[in-house]
């Protein structure tokens, strides 16, 4: 049996859909919402509702567990996020009841850049996350991803949303030539999925990205070019746009990029272009090929950037 968290946001999804048309047994922790789930559609899933902050719960829903993917994390919820009872109290119990289950492997997905001495609260959270679960003693691999894009993600989608509705000009953080390395989704499962099925790969810690290094000036004319609109794209003050987006994020319609997002772009978040090819024999995908399932039916509403972590 293998235990998701996360299993409802756009990584969790095809990850769970790969287990299964793997024939692995998976079970999807869900948090308790009045909500209907977004679970995958057509797949034979065990759903347990569960919070993070249950340490009961958690113990229960390890039985017969032998490998734990950690997906779930905060940052989608912008300011309104709970990083420490979520990304950081959350994981150090999820680790802790998976090392006293005996799992044999415990996966976590983070983020470039993640550091508990990082000034960018995110990125501080998933550090310290990192180091919770290290200490914990489960045998644990860690993926520090670049951003992930892919049908239903909340980077490309988001962009594209903003692209669309902006009045001839699009603003970009800072001066737009801050780098990225999208990897494309179904990469990133394969990787990690291949991570958990390969003993060596126990004890560490991996930064994975993509093939190229894109600055987000790039990346967004990829995707207007992708949806067929043009913009001017107009560099603003970091600060300015992170009051507006704030501004936004606290309005009843939301902001379709969360606050967060200015942290992971106010630096490169590159790493080795060879990591998934070196070590997994993996070709990953390029940006500009993939974006084909941008199709304006499909953004109808704004979506919040989902970094690397699926909530």
């Amino acid at each position: 049996m293998i235990l998701v968290t996360g299993g409802t946001g756009f990584i969790g999804q095809v990850l769970i859909r790969h287990l299964v048309e793997m024939g692995y047994q998976v079970r999807t922790l869900l948090r308790p919402s009045q909500q209907s789930p977004n679970l995958p559609l057509g797949l034979a899933v065990e759903a347990v509702v569960c919070s993070l902050k249950d340490e009961r719960g958690l113990r229960s829903a390890m039985r017969g567990v032998d490998a734990v993917f950690h997906l779930a994390g905060a940052e989608n919820v912008g300011v309104r996020a709970d990083l420490q009872g979520v990304d950081i109290d959350g994981s150090r119990l999820l680790a802790l009841a998976a090392k006293d289950a005996g799992v044999r492997r415990f996966l976590y997905l983070s983020h470039l850049g993640a550091d508990r001495a990082s000034a960018f609260k995110l990125l501080k959270a998933k550090g310290i996350a990192e180091h919770h679960i290290i200490d914990s003693g489960v045998p644990y691999t860690i993926f520090r991803s670049a951003v992930v894009f892919g049908p239903g993600d909340h980077f490309t989608t988001a962009l594209a949303y903003l692209l669309r509705i902006s009045p001839l000009i699009f603003l970009l953080p800072g001066d737009g030539n801050t780098h990225i390395q999208p990897i494309w989704v179904e990469d990133l499962v394969t990787g990690m999925i291949l991570a958990m099925e390969t003993p060596d790969c126990a004890r560490n810690i991996y930064s994975v990205g993509g093939p190229e290094y894109l600055t987000i000036r790039a990346a967004a004319e990829m995707v207007a070019r992708a949806i067929g609109v043009r913009r001017m794209i107009v560099p603003v003050p970091a600060a300015y746009l992170r009051i507006l987006t704030v501004w936004f994020e606290n309005s009843p319609r939301g902001f379709p990029l969360g606050s967060f997002w200015q942290d992971y772009l106010a630096a490169d978040r590159t790493c080795d272009l060879d990591t998934l090819p070196r070590l997994f024999g993996l070709m990953p995908e390029r940006f500009s090929r993939k974006l084909g399932y941008l199709h304006p039916e499909s953004l109808s509403g704004p979506n919040r950037m989902n970094l690397p972590s699926a909530g």
